[in-house]
């Protein structure tokens, strides 16, 4: 049972101008969506609802049905767009031919994992001796470093491979090619004008033209065993004996990175994790297989199952634990280790969890002392001393959604602090980060536009926090004022149906740049909160008829959506969130992510 959102450029949606999270509601399609909408559902048989996310999400009308089918036929770019792609790929065609020891050094996160994964699975097709190196969070930091160069090259490698790394690794990469060693960087952050001495393949390089800045590393590694694969093609290197690998049963991996990186799902990310998920269900990657497996995910694969469940255990490892475990588990070949990586990355997550919790108090606690002390910020900094570096990225990302600003947290070791950034739309963390750097404010630093990572020393951290106020004032200022909550529609509860649910996925999967579809629920009375687990609540609301609907909200007893909740028990509210499908025992269950709820105001005509 859904209704129409009528379009007022000028009225928020339901009344609501203000909603327990402090902003207006609005449709998401102005009358021009609506139109769109409109004529989808005259040329293409689509139901209302699906015609209006499609919309929503700038679909045109003669782009639909290759939208809701995407193929890498269609949107798989040719790998040579890229700036010295070539010559990378002839480099690394040319060592797997001469037999050469190849080293992959690799980030300590999801995407460096599955980046180091896809290349071991193409080189060991390739019978190709390698390394792989993933640095200790704690004692070699992000990026290439000369102790572990210096081993690796010791060990007999003649050609070096930095994955989601090395785009501003100048000192360490000069000293590669001082040992003998070619270097090849296959990477997507933000990246200086001087590149470092080395084949850099990296989408957000300022002189590339490819246009695929959105990728993640494991998507440009993808690309580039394509175009290695292409190269050893023409020197006739497969055989009947050694054949090609399918290039294609690396997807799984790339849509993991895609996610767990949060790449927009538009496009040619948005096909590399459509067939990606597909590859998952036949449960052929015995690593991520047994991750599912420990970590209780239920149901096909999804991209939910990927943010939430799957990416966080495998960067528990370079959290807390051994930052190879993940690169290990995704490029396992035995049922037995991959099992037993599983329960280990499943173990250090609930480690973090527990020092992420500490620290979060800590650093909150500050926070809003800070916030007494002085006039609204444009973002939250917080420092505290022996903070655990794994965690810090985390905590920023907690202050983000609590403060609704950007965020770092930053902890120090005697006089040198490394801290992470975690930004809200509209403001690119990256590029003010990258803007710091050259600015001498910050040792070093570099991200993208809703993440970064920072090195300083505590003399700079004053002027650095300066320099964040100065920069992002009006940018946030900006992407504040134009927040609202965009609405896709109006259902009852009756019509959170599991069918509803299976023609929305057909606009999936969801995800940055790609964002769930928002239903409000007008005048439903709240019947129902109840403290579950460690800080959740459970809630039902019934509508005018009777059905019901609810859900659980996570992490938020003490957050103000669910404070909220709480002090609006049994009375009528509007809700707002996108629809899940609670999938337990082979049951199914329709449910609701609550995302806002708003008081129903006295002669409300939806109530």
């Amino acid at each position: 049972m859904s209704q129409p959102l009528p379009f007022a450029p000028n009225r928020p949606l339901l009344g609501v101008a203000r909603s327990a999270l402090g902003r207006p509601w609005r449709a998401r399609l102005d009358a021009a969506g609506q139109a769109q909408a409109l004529a989808m559902i005259q040329h293409h048989g689509l139901s209302d609802l699906l015609a209006r996310v499609l919309a929503g999400r700038g679909i045109a009308v003669d782009e639909t049905l290759a939208y809701l089918d995407p193929t890498l036929r269609q949107l798989l770019p040719d790998p040579s767009s890229l700036a010295d792609m070539d010559a990378a790929a002839a480099r690394l065609g040319a060592a797997i031919r001469a037999g050469e020891t190849i080293a992959i050094f690799g980030d300590y996160d999801v995407d460096g994992a599955a980046s180091a994964a896809l290349l071991d699975d193409f080189l060991s097709a390739t019978g190709t001796p390698h390394l792989i190196h993933i640095p200790d969070r704690i004692f070699e930091g992000y990026g290439p470093n000369v102790q572990a160069i210096t081993a690796l090259a010791g060990a007999g490698a003649t050609l070096l491979v930095c994955v989601d790394c090395g785009t501003t690794s100048h000192a360490p990469l000069a000293e590669a090619r001082r040992l003998g060693l070619d270097v090849v960087v296959l990477d997507h952050h933000q990246a200086p004008e001087h590149l470092p001495d080395a084949l850099v393949v990296n989408p957000n390089r300022q002189d590339d033209l490819s246009g695929l800045g959105q990728l993640c590393a494991a998507g440009v590694v993808f690309l580039a065993l394509i175009a290695v694969n292409r190269v050893l093609r023409q020197a006739d290197f497969w055989s009947a004996a050694r054949p090609a690998p399918d290039l294609l049963t690396g997807l799984d991996l790339v849509a993991l990175a895609t996610v767990a990186d949060v790449a927009p799902l538009t496009g040619l990310n948005r096909a590399f994790v459509t067939k990606g998920l597909a590859l998952m269900r036949g449960r052929e990657r015995l690593g991520l297989a047994a991750l599912f497996d420990v970590a209780g995910a239920g149901g096909p694969p999804s991209a939910h199952h990927l943010g939430f469940l799957i990416g966080p255990r495998i960067n528990a490892g370079g959290r807390i634990g051994d930052a190879a475990l993940g690169a290990k588990l995704l490029a396992s070949r035995d049922s037995i280790a991959a099992r037993d990586i599983a329960e280990t990355l499943n173990r250090l997550n609930r480690e973090r969890q527990t020092v992420q919790t500490a620290t979060l108090e800590i650093a909150t606690a500050e926070a809003l002392a800070a916030a007494e002390r002085t006039e609204a910020s444009a973002a939250v900094l917080v420092a505290g001393d022996g903070w655990h570096p794994g965690v810090v990225g985390l905590v920023a990302a907690r202050l983000r959604e609590r403060f609704s600003r950007p965020a770092f947290a930053i902890t120090f070791e005697g006089e040198t602090g490394t801290g992470s950034g975690r930004s809200i739309p509209g403001v690119d963390l990256g590029k003010i980060v990258r803007a710091a750097v050259e600015a001498g404010l910050l040792v070093k630093g570099g991200g993208h536009a809703m993440a970064a990572g920072i090195t300083l020393t505590r003399g700079q951290l004053a002027a650095f926090t300066a320099f964040l106020e100065s920069e992002l004032e009006r940018k946030v200022a900006a992407a504040l004022a134009a927040e609202a909550l965009l609405v896709d529609g109006s259902l009852s509860a009756a019509g959170a149906s599991l069918e509803l649910h299976l023609v929305l996925e057909k606009a999936g999967p969801f995800g940055a740049g790609n964002p769930e579809p928002v239903f409000v629920f007008p005048a439903h009375r709240l019947t129902d909160v109840t403290p579950v687990g460690e800080g959740h609540l459970r809630w039902r609301a019934r509508s005018a008829d009777g059905a019901e609907i609810g859900g659980i909200l996570f992490r938020a007893a003490q957050e103000p959506l669910g404070l909220a909740l709480v002090a609006a028990r049994g009375q009528p509210l509007h809700l707002a969130g996108s629809l899940v499908c609670n999938r337990w025992n082979g049951r199914e269950r329709m449910e609701v992510r609550l995302l806002d709820i708003a008081p129903v105001e006295p002669g409300d005509r939806s109530a």
